[in-house]
């Protein structure tokens, strides 16, 4: 089990669909933590219970928009979501792992701030803050403002990278990505013949 991680514009999940093409099994905690808040999943109720019917969309759903402007500018606003999601998405993550026979199961967690029992090893995926900013402005468009505030909230590259085993560096282009992503699998092939 390998732990995989990368802060917000790094191309984590990019890193993630190329290590799954070589025949790894992602356990994704983003996909994970959007399910557990669909109506009707663990976590739903609890989240409009603290922040009230106004995070509800047209559709019923949570408007996570909504929530991402309360959280992303208020520390204990996202300590209580994190209280609530965290335990129902570690739950699940769980599940998923005791459930996979495959060899090399990656645990895809954005917030991973240490390894953890059972992994062998973290992956992080790695950006200067710049480009990562430029890409969230290019790709997903937010505001500089507001993709600048996304990447302070989460633990720095200096914490992130302190925890890795392999730092892949995203920096450059998609050749550049599939050579770093070859040199990982290789690694990680090294380590499943070591457990």
């Amino acid at each position: 089990m390998i732990g995989l991680t990368g802060g917000i514009g790094a191309g984590k999940s990019t890193v993630a669909a190329m290590l799954a093409d070589r025949g790894a099994v992602i356990v994704d905690a983003d996909r994970i933590a959007r399910q557990v808040v669909e109506p009707g999943g663990i976590a739903f109720r609890p989240v409009v219970d603290r922040f009230g019917p106004e995070v509800v969309g047209a559709d019923g759903h949570l408007d996570r928009t909504a929530i991402a402007a309360v959280v992303f500018r208020d520390a204990d606003a996202r300590a209580a979501l994190e209280a609530i999601t965290h335990p129902a998405i570690q739950e699940e993550m769980a599940r998923q792992v005791v459930a996979s026979t495959a060899p090399v199961v990656v645990m895809d967690i954005p917030l991973l701030r240490a390894k953890r029992e059972p992994m062998v090893g973290v992956i992080v995926v790695d950006v200067p803050e710049d480009v990562a900013v430029r890409r969230l402005v290019e790709q997903r468009g937010f505001t500089e403002e507001d993709a600048r505030r996304r990447i302070a909230a989460q633990i720095s590259r200096v914490e992130r990278r302190g925890i890795a085993d392999v730092v892949i560096d995203n920096s450059g282009d998609r050749s550049h990505l599939e050579r770093e992503v070859a040199r990982t699998w290789q690694w990680i092939e090294g380590l499943a013949g070591r457990h």
